[in-house]
């Protein structure tokens, strides 16, 4: 598909993958479109929440919302982003999956090697920020994971520097969506932060999943927040929309965040379900647009 360039183009492409006709009334995400964002917030949307849409057309939506980055895009697909103008804010595709991760010794050379083989890649894009995962306990206690995870993450954390690439660990509940998972809260992965000692290993806080986990959030963010290299949205609970039907506030939330002099993303990770879906994103961008 072509590049999209002119204004006329882009809303005739929104309303089209957005299911609206054209003579249809426009909803806010064209009506807002000329409103400039804040720039305090730097705005994302990961991919696999819209992966309905092909990429190139996800591309075309953010830049109509005014924003242009994507999460959880991977080397194969950059070429797309890179057409559109769209900067990956997080990088995968070095990981096994959610569950064999960098507490286990037996994925410790798998992991080991993509890791190695992908962060060149990342820093040859222009790009920053790769995903990893502590994986699950299968009975592991939280010391030996630290431990395991150390030995494995040193052995990447020269060549990561060396590109300056920060591997972000996601923290994620292990009361609803990942059973099991060992990085499932904060003090668990300030730890690991604090024995590595580097700037090129700092946390993925997500703040559904962490909300759903210990709560606390604001003061959580700021009194921890050196360890914290990205954000995740989502709604609670549910993880919907993160409208006046869910019970975090996140104007404060990110009001709190851009306190901490954060430059990095703001990615939103809601399954969004409006008929609507890129009106969602719309509200969700704009709510977090302090």
């Amino acid at each position: 598909m072509p590049i999209i360039n002119t204004r006329r183009e882009v809303l005739k492409q929104v309303a089209a993958i957005s299911g609206i006709g054209l003579l249809s009334p426009l909803p806010n995400v064209l009506a807002q479109n000329t409103q400039s964002l804040k720039g305090n917030i730097h705005h994302s949307v990961c991919r696999w929440t819209y992966d309905y849409l092909p990429l190139q057309n996800l591309c075309t939506t953010v830049k109509s919302l005014g924003f242009s980055a994507i999460d959880l895009v991977g080397p194969k697909e950059w070429d797309v982003l890179k057409a559109n103008d769209i900067t990956c804010s997080m990088c995968n595709g070095a990981e096994i999956n959610l569950v064999d991760g960098f507490i286990h010794p037996e994925h410790h050379g798998t992991l080991v090697k993509n890791y190695t083989e992908i962060i060149p890649l990342v820093a040859k894009a222009g790009y920053t920020n790769l995903i990893c995962f502590s994986g699950n306990k299968r009975g592991m206690d939280a010391e030996t994971g630290l431990q395991n995870a150390v030995i494995a993450l040193q052995k990447l954390l020269p060549l990561a520097e060396k590109h300056k690439v920060v591997l972000q660990m996601e923290l994620f509940n292990s009361k609803v969506n990942h059973p099991d998972y060992m990085a499932d809260n904060s003090a668990w992965g300030i730890e690991l932060c604090k024995r590595l000692n580097s700037p090129s290993f700092k946390l993925l806080y997500d703040i559904y999943h962490m909300q759903i986990m210990e709560g606390n959030i604001i003061e959580t963010i700021t009194k921890n927040h050196v360890y914290f290299g990205h954000y995740h949205t989502a709604g609670v609970p549910g993880r919907h929309e993160i409208n006046e039907l869910q019970e975090l506030n996140y104007p404060a939330i990110m009001k709190a965040i851009v306190a901490t002099d954060y430059t990095g993303f703001v990615a939103q990770e809601f399954i969004p379900t409006q008929t609507n879906k890129i009106t969602s994103l719309e509200q969700a961008i704009r709510l977090c647009d302090v």
